[in-house]
């Protein structure tokens, strides 16, 4: 776009960096320095106009799109939302239905609706707008002092074993990231108890701190002097909202009081050994959080690092809106699920994976850090200690609030980094699942007081946004269900054409990522490998949107469930709103019995059975269409067992003499390259 060398753009951006470098004094004269300000940061238009670069169409249309994002954003969805309701109420609107009706029907469509649009601007989004991928520092050398990082393992211990499994998993964490100053910490508090101290106690700890004591003799001091693991564990508070002994604000108040150790604070719930504080690590810059089943992939940690200590990221704190503004104070790697084990189950592989029915583990983070430069914070990641502290120190009210995450990353301003991902297994068994799907809605709807209240103005609007997009979703499948009860039973009510709607609703966010997909994108690929895949992809789609339109009931049920007692808790009761279970607990409590299935899932039943005396009240017109779902309904605990029960399709078989030579020649034309090409100088 210029008439000059990439040379002379180089050596351009160079001295605008080293003139920014002669003034460096604050944060924002330090990014000023450095050279991606205005290659990629906030000082590029300055730079195109030094250089007198005028931008082409297309980009210049992209640009204003992403300048005023979140207006541009929601109006589409609100736009296209609006359209397709109207094309369906129209429709319905000539067969007679009265106004009444229409309105019932568009107010429960909406939500479904939105999903469909939502699915489809994100697709779209994804298609125009290139991937942000954050920069980093290198950090050739590992981690340095001045960077000094502690990762955390936030963990219930409820006995030897399981203590001894967690300060296995640290161990691993180590070994997969040693370089430099880094530190690992198990974070641990009781479980729930009617006491203060149970009888049980003292052993599991004691036996957790020899394990601890073990590693640090094992593999020696951190580069920095002192411990390389710790364990850090709190003692039983009285909670009179919960009633019951419990660690303090459970995994947020965990993280607050670690915060407050770590910058010296002596009134913490925290359970230190006889001259175990002066082994807490000192000057800590970052910590990085994870939940007890994470699997940390080599160099992970070194690469959050080095993102988050890149002067463009590092964060810059205003203190008159009381958050992050600039840079991030937390940032969210990718999550994937690993390979399925011996454990996985079809459940398993239908909701794993980023076009799975798992909602929450949806793209829609990368739609939000590549148009609004922010990402979506679930509670495994970095963050900065100060900045962290300054933006939510004094922020949440005990007893109020238990998902944290987002509301924590709305205040910090939360990155994604794409580029880096860490392995988390989908739970297997559907019942863990919905039992975490139903702390999630209760938790994303205890956020509702602060999405309405005065002192919400400084809560950023994206961030009020994704709060109340999670509220949307929590919606879906009660609105959903409600849309297809009204449409089967309403007089010329259009059941085929309302059906159609919610099954497309389902389905096709899950199709399209097949239908992109379908065309391939590279030379060089085999029609029958690339048929084969997208058949693949097309059945996995169609498997998922009819497991999700059979647990439809069951969903609307949990939801509706989990909204009413939020509800009731937060503005009646004022109790049991930190209400929250293990995954290995819910585990622990489930079976694969049908008759558990049908006790557990009987919400959803239930409502088919209202449904069915609904459709036969209003007449036989809709019968025919409403019977299939019906009969889905009524089956879903038997499909959800099905779906729970372990894989076992997996098959070995001994190879055959001509495979088993080709295996042996590639093997030794491998470790022949390696034997003479790599010596003890290379």
């Amino acid at each position: 776009g210029t008439s000059r060398s990439e040379l002379e753009i180089a050596r351009a951006a160079l001295s605008h960096a080293q003139r920014g470098e002669g003034n460096a004094g604050g944060l924002d004269d330090v990014r000023r320095s450095d050279v991606g300000y205005y290659l990629i940061g906030d000082g590029r238009r300055a730079f195109e106009q030094s250089l007198r670069f005028r931008a082409p169409p297309a980009r210049r249309w992209l640009r204003a799109f992403v300048a005023s994002a979140l207006p541009a954003y929601l109006g589409t969805i609100a736009v296209l939302t609006g359209a397709l309701l109207a094309v369906l109420l129209v429709r319905t609107a000539t067969s007679g239905l009265g106004l009444a009706s229409l309105i019932v029907l568009g107010c429960l469509a909406v939500v479904p609706a939105s999903d469909l649009v939502i699915a489809f601007v994100h697709r779209a989004l994804a298609a125009f707008l290139p991937p942000r991928v954050l920069p980093r520092l290198d950090l050739r050398d590992g981690v340095p002092s001045a960077l000094r990082t502690l990762v955390v393992v936030p963990t219930l211990l409820t006995d030897s074993m399981q203590a001894a499994e967690q300060i296995d998993a640290l161990e691993v964490h180590y070994l997969s990231n040693p370089d430099g100053d880094v530190r690992f910490a198990v974070l641990s508090d009781w479980a729930d108890a009617t006491a203060e101290r149970l009888p049980g106690d003292e052993p599991v700890l004691t036996a957790a701190r020899e394990a601890v004591a073990r590693l640090n003799r094992r593999h020696g001091p951190a580069p920095g002097g002192g411990d390389r693991f710790l364990l850090l564990h709190r003692r039983r508070l009285w909670n009179e909202g919960e009633r019951t002994w419990m660690g303090w604000e459970r995994k947020r108040g965990k993280l607050h009081e670690l915060n407050r150790l770590l910058r010296g604070a002596t009134d913490t719930s925290f359970v230190l050994a006889e001259g175990a504080r002066d082994g807490v690590p000192a000057d800590v810059r970052y910590v990085v959080t994870l939940d007890a089943d994470t699997q940390l992939p080599r160099e992970a940690v070194k690469r959050l690092v080095g993102t988050m200590a890149h002067p463009l990221n590092r964060p810059r704190f205003d203190a008159r809106c009381g958050r992050v503004v600039e840079g991030y104070g937390v940032l969210q790697p990718r999550i994937t699920p690993p390979l399925p084990g011996g454990e996985s189950s079809v459940f398993q592989r239908l909701s794993a994976g980023p076009a799975g029915i798992d909602p929450y583990a949806a793209a829609s983070s990368d739609v939000y850090q590549d148009l609004f430069g922010e990402g979506s914070y679930t509670g495994k990641g970095i963050y900065d200690v100060d900045a962290f502290e300054a933006a939510l120190t004094g922020r949440v009210p005990v007893n109020v609030m238990l998902s944290h995450d987002l509301f924590e990353g709305a205040f910090a301003r939360a990155g994604l980094v794409s580029d880096v991902e860490l392995f988390e297994h989908a739970p297997s068994h559907y019942g863990v699942a919905s039992a975490r799907q139903h702390r999630w809605a209760r938790g994303d709807w205890q956020l509702l007081p602060w999405i309405f209240a005065p002192g919400s103005r400084s809560i950023p609007a994206i961030g009020r946004w994704k709060m109340l997009d999670n509220l949307r979703r929590t919606l879906s499948a009660p609105a959903a269900l409600l849309t297809l009860a009204v449409g089967w039973t309403l007089p010329a009510g259009g059941p085929a054409m309302w059906t159609a709607f919610v099954v497309a609703t389902i389905g096709l966010p899950t199709l399209l990522p097949v239908l992109t997909g379908a065309i391939p994108r590279g030379r060089g690929i085999s029609k029958r490998s690339h048929v084969r895949a997208v058949g693949r992809d097309l059945a996995l789609a169609v498997s998922q949107t009819t497991f999700v339109t059979t647990l439809l009931a069951y969903q609307a049920w949990l939801m509706t469930d989990a909204i009413v007692r939020t509800v009731v808790r937060v503005g009646v009761t004022h109790r049991r709103r930190l209400q929250w279970t293990t995954a290995a607990q819910a585990k622990a409590g489930l079976r694969l019995d049908l008759g558990g299935f049908y006790r557990r899932m009987g919400g959803g039943v239930t409502l088919a059975c209202i449904a069915v005396v609904g459709i036969v009240a209003a007449g036989p017109t809709a019968s025919p269409i409403a019977l299939p779902f019906l009969l889905l309904w009524a089956a879903s605990p038997t499909v959800a067992r099905w779906s729970s029960l372990p894989w076992l399709a997996v098959r070995t078989k001994a190879p055959s003499a001509a495979e088993a030579r080709a295996l042996r020649l590639i093997a030794r034309r491998t470790w022949r390259f390696f034997t003479t090409f790599v010596g003890a100088d290379d």
